[in-house]
């Protein structure tokens, strides 16, 4: 995002990145620019195209498969478990990233903000896919690597599971929690 708000003249800070943007959707985080640092609202459409564009040329020159993920989500769908992914990104990144990572073809469903009238830190996201899998937020154990999908989660009612990064989401760190449920 900040390589596209640059050609603007806008940036985020990391600390504010930390603090109040990471894990919103891109609508969410121009619409805050506007109103902190007065980015005109004519802009976003452009910036969020950009944005797009930046996010498609990182994952294909960045991201591939993780073993132990892949590891982790086969043995756990070979167990008999039913897997989502909800994110706050649109669908075709999160799609783009699943396939380039290995990992699509694991999930039985996925939801992005695009899915949802309100995205994380709102719960909505975790009820919705409860509700298309049949499950009740007790039969859940939500992943999640950031403070407002971390709040999403603990509103929905489910378990939740904080990691830090990738590296953390291994088959036996699930496996453990999942037991002492």
């Amino acid at each position: 995002l900040n390589n596209a708000l640059e050609k603007f003249g806008f940036t985020i800070d990391r600390a504010s990145h930390l603090q109040t943007y990471d894990g919103l959707p891109t609508n969410a985080k121009l619409s805050i620019l506007s109103e902190v640092q007065g980015l005109p609202f004519k802009l976003h459409p452009v910036i969020n195209a950009l944005k797009q564009s930046y996010t498609m040329s990182i994952a294909y020159n960045t991201c591939k498969p993780i073993f132990q993920v892949q590891y982790c989500l086969s043995k756990l769908k070979a167990q008999g478990f039913v897997l989502a992914c909800c994110s706050n990104s649109i669908r075709p990144t999160i799609e783009t990233f699943l396939k380039l990572s290995g990992l699509l073809s694991y999930f039985d469903l996925i939801l992005s903000n695009e899915d949802v009238q309100n995205p994380k830190p709102d719960p909505e996201i975790y009820t919705s896919a409860m509700d298309n899998l049949g499950l009740r937020p007790n039969q859940c154990l939500v992943v999640e690597d950031n403070p407002n999908g971390v709040k999403a989660a603990k509103a929905s009612m489910a378990h939740v599971h904080v990691v830090a990064d990738p590296s953390q989401v291994t088959y036996d760190s699930l496996s453990s929690k999942i037991h002492s449920l």
